[in-house]
């Protein structure tokens, strides 16, 4: 191996303008330069904070849905998706238990919604964890319950009218996002 050459990463001799670059970058004193990024000309203002007027011109840009609106689409959502499962099986039962369905999706979500947004409400993640922990308790036990508050319960009927309205708040994420990058 002639003394010119320099090992590449993977033990095999560079030769030629290769090797001259190695030695040139990685010579003992010099600056070390990462040739993957181009070099900053000139470092980025800071960050100012904002205006009131830019602040709400900002907002009007990209509004946002807030948790209430995303209950009440969950609540429109629910009596729909019941109204279905009435017009399709002429069944009472069906619609009860449909709308005993959305409920379960949307009692929980107002009690938590309450509890993180409401007077007095800290905004912690301590907070936030114990009104999902109330949540996830409350609806765990209107499910329990629901087999002996409707007699006549259809679980198809409950659980898709359920899903369907836990979905509204996917949806809305989705679309909130979709109206920001545009």
């Amino acid at each position: 191996m002639n003394m010119n050459e320099q090992m590449s990463p993977q033990g095999h001799p560079k030769s030629g303008d290769e090797g001259e670059r190695a030695r040139r970058q990685h010579a003992p004193g010099a600056e070390w330069r990462d040739t993957k990024w181009p070099d900053e000309q000139e470092p980025e203002p800071p960050v100012r904070p904002l205006t009131r007027a830019e602040a709400q011109a900002l907002l009007a840009r990209h509004p946002s849905m807030t948790a209430w609106q995303v209950i009440a689409v969950q609540a429109v959502v629910g009596v729909l998706v019941a109204l279905v499962w009435w017009a399709v099986s002429q069944s009472r039962p069906h619609l009860v238990s449909a709308l005993y369905g959305a409920a379960v999706a949307v009692v929980p979500n107002v009690l938590m919604a309450r509890g993180v947004f409401g007077r007095g409400a800290g905004r912690s993640v301590g907070g936030l964890l114990v009104w999902e922990l109330i949540k996830m308790v409350v609806a765990g036990l209107m499910l329990a319950l629901s087999p002996v508050l409707i007699p006549s319960l259809s679980w198809a009927a409950m659980l898709v009218t359920m899903v369907l309205c836990m979905k509204v708040i996917g949806v809305a994420l989705l679309w909130q996002g979709r109206t920001k990058k545009s």
